[in-house]
């Protein structure tokens, strides 16, 4: 009995650094770009003996990366050792196994116990698979000599191969030659692992669809979100925000931060704490961030862009950003201040077009069918009517406000010392925000030199991606999908998982 479970990988679209501190929200968008992990028993017969066994056997497999490790899981206290000395490490994965299962011998009862460690004696076979749109395939595309397009993108077998390079390939350790687009593959596969291990050992019930946004009735996504969060921070080796541990859990969603105190008690673990006293612990604890339903307003389309300048170490960014905060806590507040308002405003400006649209739909259809052929500085003579006025202030209110998010970006990574919005990507996003159909433009998270995003109208898309192959920036086939965790029906290998590829038209 095999599980399936994927997660989407994110967009922050505003909140960079100040999500860091509570009680700055962050507007986080979920994707299609989705991981996947398949979770089934690793042998079909427990043998005669298996009672007397003190470990158990645990095979993780990542098909792109051509990796397959074997690791020893006790069955005493849970924690996971390699087979050998020669086997590659994940820690995401090796944490996730860990607080997985102890979770469930921490909250079964002594019935459901003895289920579980017969379950267990049958091994644990844990497979990995990635979207495409986690990582970096322009090299490729530019080797077969194909233009850098979407279709080029598409054209790709799903789950294409991650190589290495070829200097390091005699190493046991060498990186994959693929860089990152920054979408959080991390979080996504982490939550799609604890997702997967906690309905396969029984722990939660994934399989009745829930609506993921109702703020009540989540009880088994709280728990996934708690696994989650935990075996995320302690692999990483810090409390980060979770904003994208979060979204791959629930969806898009206003993210405000949870209190580090609350995953205390897993650092304290690592010292030698039972796991499963620390589990019971944390999902006692008191989880206090919060989450609002949010995505984009009807007919505006989430684009990603790769510039190919690859990726940003995002830790070392967020340290830079923390020793200016120290060395000039004056500036540092009122520049946080400002850019807190920007977000705050670029919110309410998308929040009034979602309302809108609901109150004047045929108006606003109109309007965002008329915008995506137009320059934005066109837009105001457009509105003649007094709902159409209102519909083009707050788009325009939407691209002020983003004008000066990007602003205030782009002065504290200058204080910091850091490249938040590098020239180049300021030079790509000020032509891009100039663009027909355009409402607005920015670079995600962190920012640096990862995928940049715009929001469009409609199905303006086309004249984007022309005008960014032009740019040689590669228009990627990640879109918005507010859906967080789920179940699937069967493994993504045995059917074609990139159904964006059908959405996206290029003329």
């Amino acid at each position: 009995m095999a599980v399936v479970a994927s997660a989407p990988g994110k967009v922050l679209m505003t909140g960079g650094y100040l999500i860091l501190e509570r009680p700055n929200a962050g507007l986080v968008l979920s994707t299609n770009a989705r991981f996947y992990a398949i979770v089934k028993p690793l042998y079909d017969d427990i043998k005669p003996d298996s009672w007397a066994w003190a470990w158990t056997d645990v095979k993780l497999t990542s098909p792109q990366l051509s990796r397959e490790s074997m690791f020893k899981l006790s069955l005493k206290n849970f924690t996971l050792q390699p087979a050998s000395s020669s086997e590659s490490r994940n820690p995401f994965v090796e944490q996730v196994v860990q607080y997985s299962v102890a979770a469930a011998h921490a909250t079964f009862d002594e019935s459901k116990k003895d289920s579980l460690h017969k379950l267990l004696l049958q091994g644990l076979d844990i497979t990995i698979l990635g979207s495409n749109d986690f990582y970096s395939y322009r090299n490729q595309i530019e080797a077969r000599g194909l233009p850098l397009t979407p279709d080029a993108l598409a054209a790709l077998p799903p789950f294409a191969s991650i190589t290495f390079n070829a200097e390091e390939s005699n190493g046991e350790n060498c990186k994959p030659e693929v860089a990152k687009t920054g979408l959080g593959s991390s979080a996504a596969m982490t939550t799609a692992v604890v997702a997967a291990l906690l309905h396969y050992l029984g722990v939660v019930d994934l399989s009745s669809p829930k609506d993921q946004q109702q703020e009540n009735d989540t009880g088994d996504l709280d728990t996934v979100h708690i696994i989650a969060q935990t075996a995320h921070c302690i692999a990483q080796g810090k409390v980060g925000s979770g904003f994208d541990v979060a979204s791959a859990v629930y969806g898009s969603q206003r993210y405000v931060r949870f209190s580090p105190e609350v995953i205390s008690s897993a650092q304290v673990a690592i010292k030698g704490a039972p796991l499963q006293e620390v589990i019971l612990e944390i999902l006692k604890g008191k989880w206090d961030h919060e989450r609002t339903k949010f995505s984009l307003p009807p007919l505006m389309n989430l684009i990603l862009g790769e510039p190919g300048t690859g990726g940003s170490s995002t830790p070392s960014m967020v340290g830079a950003v923390k020793k200016w905060q120290k060395a000039d806590p004056q500036k540092s507040l009122d520049t946080w201040k400002k850019l807190s308002e920007a977000n705050s405003d670029l919110e309410t400006q998308l929040n009034t077009l979602s309302k809108l649209a609901e109150k004047h739909w045929d108006q606003y259809k109109s309007i965002i069918n008329r915008y995506s052929t137009l320059k934005p500085e066109k837009w105001v003579e457009q509105a003649t009517e007094q709902s159409q006025e209102a519909i083009t202030k707050a788009l325009l209110g939407a691209r002020d406000a983003m004008l000066r998010i990007r602003y205030h970006m782009r002065l504290m990574g200058e204080a910091a010392g850091v490249p938040i919005e590098p020239h180049s990507q300021t030079q790509l996003l000020d032509a891009t925000m100039n663009m027909e159909g355009v409402l607005l433009a920015g670079v995600p998270g962190a920012g640096g030199f990862d995928a940049i995003f715009a929001v469009t109208f409609g199905d303006s898309s086309s004249h984007l991606i022309k005008s960014w192959s032009a740019r040689n920036v590669l228009a990627m086939l990640v879109r918005e999908d507010p859906r967080g965790v789920s179940l699937e029906s069967a493994d993504p290998r045995a059917k074609e998982i990139t159904s964006s590829i059908s959405e996206v038209k290029i003329e």
